[in-house]
């Protein structure tokens, strides 16, 4: 994914003034990233658990996933994390649910994911797997009304932000990245910052392709400074 520094984005300087509003999560926010054979070196889960999951649940108190999120994570790891979040007491994640939806909603709902789903892999006729979590969240929240969904799936934020050009309906809904949750957490000494530093690199800037067009740790955490520092004052 190529990083953007071109202009700030709306979306995380919101939830920089409000971090407590509901922010949506793709899967991908919840896995541990693999990107072997590109390296030897891969990320566990409970590492991933301690430097990032652990973290961005104890800053943002209104994480929420989808259902068919969920049901991506049945039987690896990430299941028994959110299913400790979703069983506390008071619920520590939000479950959004198609059954919630109303009925003139659900009708609404299915004319933007027709919308979404044309320009992914994911088939509503067939309900096949792929692509299935982005599309059914992204539909739910616009319905919904709901502005933020953070993803690390370059088609899932082109979906959002490039609304207008393609008519996918969401047109209301603000995209976060993951290096922007990466750069908030840094910042605010919200995480260990060698651990940041670690997950930035391993995302972003590993392959030769990666280093040639995005910046470096440092021009990458200046560069953010140039453009958020004054709404953390």
């Amino acid at each position: 994914m190529k990083i953007n520094l071109t202009y700030p984005n709306p979306a995380l300087i919101s939830i920089i003034e409000d971090p407590e509003q509901i922010i949506t999560l793709d899967a991908n926010f919840l896995i541990a990233p693999d990107r072997r054979p590109i390296t030897k070196r891969g990320i566990g889960f409970e590492q991933f658990r301690e430097i990032w999951l652990d973290p961005i649940f104890s800053v943002f108190p209104n994480l929420a996933i989808h259902e068919a999120v969920y049901d991506e994570l049945v039987g690896i790891s990430p299941q028994n994390y959110v299913d400790a979040k979703r069983d506390s007491i008071p619920p520590e994640i939000i479950i959004h649910k198609d059954s919630s939806l109303t009925e003139v909603e659900k009708i609404l709902r299915d004319t933007i994911e027709s919308k979404i789903a044309s320009l992914t892999k994911y088939d509503p006729m067939l309900d096949n797997k792929d692509d299935r979590g982005e599309v059914k969240s992204l539909s739910y929240i616009a319905v919904k009304g709901l502005l933020y969904f953070a993803a690390n799936d370059n088609n899932a934020i082109q979906l959002i932000e490039k609304s207008e050009e393609w008519s996918t309906g969401l047109d209301n809904v603000q995209a976060i990245k993951m290096y922007e949750l990466i750069y908030y957490l840094y910042r605010n000494d919200l995480a260990d910052k060698t651990a940041m530093k670690m997950l930035y690199k391993y995302q972003y800037y590993l392959t030769d392709r990666e280093k040639s067009t995005n910046p470096c740790w440092g021009d990458f955490s200046s560069s953010m400074d140039s453009l958020y520092e004054s709404y953390f004052k």
